[in-house]
């Protein structure tokens, strides 16, 4: 079944994943709160600055897309845990490490 707004959860979509796919999503997710940062420092903060509809709407977009992709990241990195029966923080701890900080991740 499809919730409001019409956007499925990536564990309806997918199936298993393997730790590479997690890290993958974790990156994604990252880049995509870049961009929000980056459209906030190009419009200052909107405390301060009033926004233009069309500014408004580019970093609403933006912010969505990031929460959408460390939604999936988080469900998918539940859902994994679950089924391994390992701590759900241990699990996102070591796909955020292996996203963030590859060279510290051994092979």
């Amino acid at each position: 079944m499809t919730p409001p707004g019409g956007r499925r959860p990536l564990r309806c979509l997918l199936g298993a994943h393997t730790f590479e796919e997690f890290v993958l999503m974790q990156r994604a997710a990252d880049k995509a709160y870049t961009a929000v940062e980056q459209l906030q420092d190009q419009y200052g903060p909107p405390t301060q600055t009033e926004w233009t509809d069309e500014q408004r709407a580019s970093w609403e977009a933006a912010w969505q897309a990031w929460r959408d992709r460390a939604d999936d990241v988080q469900v998918a990195v539940t859902d994994h845990a679950k089924e391994q029966g390992t701590p759900r923080h241990q699990v996102e701890v070591d796909v955020k490490k292996a996203a963030r900080h590859p060279d510290l991740v051994a092979d």
